[in-house]
């Protein structure tokens, strides 16, 4: 297995966001290589603290190494960042980074599943740990659940035909690696000259699937703000236009002087109230051309920044 590496995207960015400072209290809910924490602790020097998150145990290693020069103003563990408040304590922060998606390293292992590039076990667990694999999913889902989890977490149009397709074809065999998927996927929807691989989305789907990301974003969300004191930050990297949606939809709800009960918004259902959040960066923030040059996959990383008031969350 290759060193786990994750070059940290949109990294000064992040500092200007957060501004470490001696002293503060950090979380980094999705540590990966530790780029992002491992600054943090260098600009929060000489006594900030960072309490680090990450599904992948092969991420948590790495981090335990690339942290040893801050050895004692650290702590790890191989979790979901939506499950922190039992380790953070309410209110304790002065900054929370979530840095979403799926890293460089578990792309580039075929052995992960997570790349249609790489022939290589149809996996997708960010945490091993669990039981349910994509195989599982594509495997014995129904067409109609599989056509919606295309729909919705692939934005794929043709969700209901290759749903169709997929339950069709593992009649006759099972889906095993990814490489097979691919190769069905390119006779079943050539490219024709696009630019975007026909299996990008559905490679995308099933990820989403398999880790609960839109729920456990949603969790998370909610269990990071609780987390932080008055003027403390969120700053929140996404990668794809979900989680970019996910994450504006929720800091426009807990920024505005009201709640409302029910599932519309009119002013007849307004409750007033006063804000938990305010934003600091309500348009998100991309890399620059220097930054993509150097690193390609920082292309699609959007940056939003929320902070937290007095107000109760």
């Amino acid at each position: 297995m290759s060193p786990f590496s994750h070059q940290p995207v949109l990294l000064a960015e992040v500092l200007e966001a957060l501004r470490p400072r001696d002293g503060g209290r950090y979380v980094d809910g999705t540590t990966g290589g530790a780029g992002h924490a491992a600054a943090i602790l260098k600009a929060s020097s000489p006594t900030g603290w960072l309490c680090g998150f990450d599904r992948d145990a092969d991420a948590i290693a790495a981090a335990r190494q690339e942290l040893q020069p801050f050895e004692g103003r650290f702590e790890l563990h191989q979790a979901n960042f939506d499950d922190m408040s039992r380790w953070v304590e309410a209110g304790s922060c002065d900054g929370v980074l979530l840095d979403l998606g799926v890293s460089s390293h578990q792309l580039d292992e075929a052995v992960r599943g997570f790349s249609f590039q790489q022939d290589g076990p149809l996996d997708m667990r960010m945490d091993r740990r669990q039981g349910l694999t994509a195989a599982d999913l594509v495997n014995e889902a129904d067409e109609s659940e599989l056509a919606r989890l295309l729909w919705e977490l692939g934005e794929e149009p043709q969700s209901r035909r290759i749903a169709r397709w997929l339950v069709r074809e593992r009649r006759n065999q099972r889906w095993e690696t990814t490489g097979q998927l691919v190769r069905g996927m390119e006779r079943m929807a050539p490219r024709r000259g696009q630019k975007r691989h026909p299996a990008t989305r559905v490679f995308m789907a099933l990820r989403m699937a398999v880790n609960d990301e839109v729920d456990s974003l949603k969790r998370g969300l909610a269990a990071a703000c609780s987390r932080l004191r008055e003027g403390g930050r969120l700053a929140v990297i996404t990668f794809h236009s979900i989680e970019d949606r996910i994450v504006k939809h929720f800091g426009m709800e807990h920024t505005r002087a009201y709640r409302v009960e029910g599932p519309v918004d009119r002013p007849e259902f307004r409750l007033p109230r006063p804000a938990p959040l305010v934003w600091v960066w309500k348009k998100p923030v991309t890399a620059g051309a220097e930054e993509l040059a150097a690193n390609p996959r920082a292309r699609s990383a959007k940056l939003r920044v929320v902070e937290r008031t007095a107000a109760p969350f």
